[in-house]
């Protein structure tokens, strides 16, 4: 070897070696976004004994706090994706982290029930339109057989929010009142604006990047489908995270200084569900998804005979925690069915997430208050998660005659091009 092609060859390492450097340091950025985004949606299920004290109403009603949350991430995300089709990503990433920051501390600040919802509501405005928007811009600078996986690291944010800033603000919340937990999160959303205008890029508008062309996606069945799958198979999972400090409280009756642990057991699982998720959506994309989804069915039925006793109840919340894997498996999917409407679609993701964050509470809450107590949430999530299972099947079933179809349309093509020079 030549001393001119060792050269070149320690160029390219170095150069290689400095890509990674900067996508590390980009993922961590984007990470940062999702661990405030993180903390502030699981704390606040976290902390829904206590807020629910402090703002005089029982906990179902406090239940409707959560609700308005997701609510504003399901209005925000499609609005969002839409009406800044023509801003720059890098640019659009700290707006809304700058819009969340404001509607945290407002949260802490609420004085009153009614306030509390309108400001929950405004905090989830720009939740899914970052998540969706910081996938694109990790998968965009990945290789294509790792993107999965690079939307698995940023989303790695939100899991590690679960074992360490959920306990964190948990605590303070006991330690130092409950809007503590909100306010730390509007010192991490500033944080994440900074971080993303110092480490991303500075990007270009998509040619021919539009309101219209991001409005395409909603005319394609995959796509619809695939969010009904998050949307109810999701629900499964917030129906038992929502209530699960009560039920730690009521039935396991275990001591409050405990709930940051099993907390964080929780987010233990959710990470290792994540890092399986990114991988297994890079390998074989549907099947991953219907395998989440079995997953989720089985750990959630163990729930009602595993709330007795501290230990089982933990390590089935960690088996709970592992069907978080499938947010990673759906984005991926949503990247592959949406075409040209790439912001929409990966927004919809989490506007899809957060009905299920909706819709798991609301039902969770109406089987506690029809008298079937506090582990009836179990059987609440299995229901969803099978519902979710369904979808899953009628989108397979979908794509696979849309396969068929489109290989007889090329059968007949290539057999009339057969018989033209006959």
């Amino acid at each position: 070897m030549t001393a001119a092609t060792e050269t070149r060859h320690a160029d390219i390492a170095v150069a290689v070696g400095q890509r990674s450097t900067h996508l590390a340091l980009v993922l961590f950025a984007l990470a940062m976004g999702g661990f405030a985004i993180g903390t502030t949606e699981f704390a606040a299920m976290s902390l829904l004994p206590f807020f629910s004290r402090g703002l005089g109403i029982d906990e179902p009603m406090a239940g409707h706090v959560i609700s308005a949350y997701a609510l504003g991430v399901v209005v925000g995300a499609p609005i969002i994706a839409v009406l800044a089709a023509r801003i720059t990503r890098r640019t659009l990433l700290i707006g809304l982290m700058s819009v969340f920051a404001v509607a945290n501390l407002l949260s802490a600040l609420a004085p009153s029930y009614g306030w509390m919802l309108a400001f929950r509501f405004l905090s989830g405005l720009p939740h899914g339109a970052y998540f969706g928007v910081a996938a694109l811009v990790a998968a965009s600078l990945s290789p294509p057989n790792r993107r999965a996986q690079a939307v698995a690291r940023v989303m790695l944010g939100l899991t590690i929010a679960t074992i360490l800033g959920v306990p964190l603000a948990n605590w303070m919340g006991q330690a130092l009142g409950w809007r503590w937990g909100f306010g730390i999160v509007a010192l991490l959303a500033v944080a994440t604006a900074l971080l993303v205008y110092a480490f991303v890029p500075r990007d270009r508008l998509q040619p021919g990047a539009s309101p219209l062309r991001e409005l395409g996606a909603l005319k394609r069945r995959q796509v619809w489908l695939t969010l009904g799958i998050g949307a109810i198979g999701f629900g499964g999972m917030f129906a038992v995270y929502t209530y699960v400090a009560s039920t730690l409280l009521e039935v396991t009756q275990v001591s409050p200084a405990l709930l940051p642990m099993v907390l964080a057991i929780f987010g233990l699982g959710l990470t290792a569900g994540t890092l399986v998720g990114g991988w297994a959506a890079d390998k074989a994309t549907m099947p991953a998804a219907g395998a989440m989804l079995l997953w989720s069915a089985g750990s959630l039925a163990l729930f009602p005979f595993a709330a007795g006793n501290i230990w089982t109840i933990s390590l089935v919340v960690f088996l709970i925690g592992c069907g978080g894997g499938l947010g990673i498996v759906l984005q991926t999917r949503l990247m592959d069915v949406a075409e040209d409407a790439q912001t929409l679609a990966a927004a919809l993701n989490h506007s899809a997430f957060n009905t299920a964050n909706a819709l798991g509470p609301w039902l969770g809450g109406m089987a506690i208050a029809a008298g079937y107590g506090w582990t009836s949430t179990g059987w609440v999530g299995v229901a969803l998660a099978l519902g979710g299972l369904a979808v899953w099947l009628i989108a397979l079933l979908d794509d696979c005659l849309s396969a068929a179809a489109r290989r007889k349309s090329r059968m007949m093509s290539d057999g009339v091009h057969e018989v033209i020079p006959i």
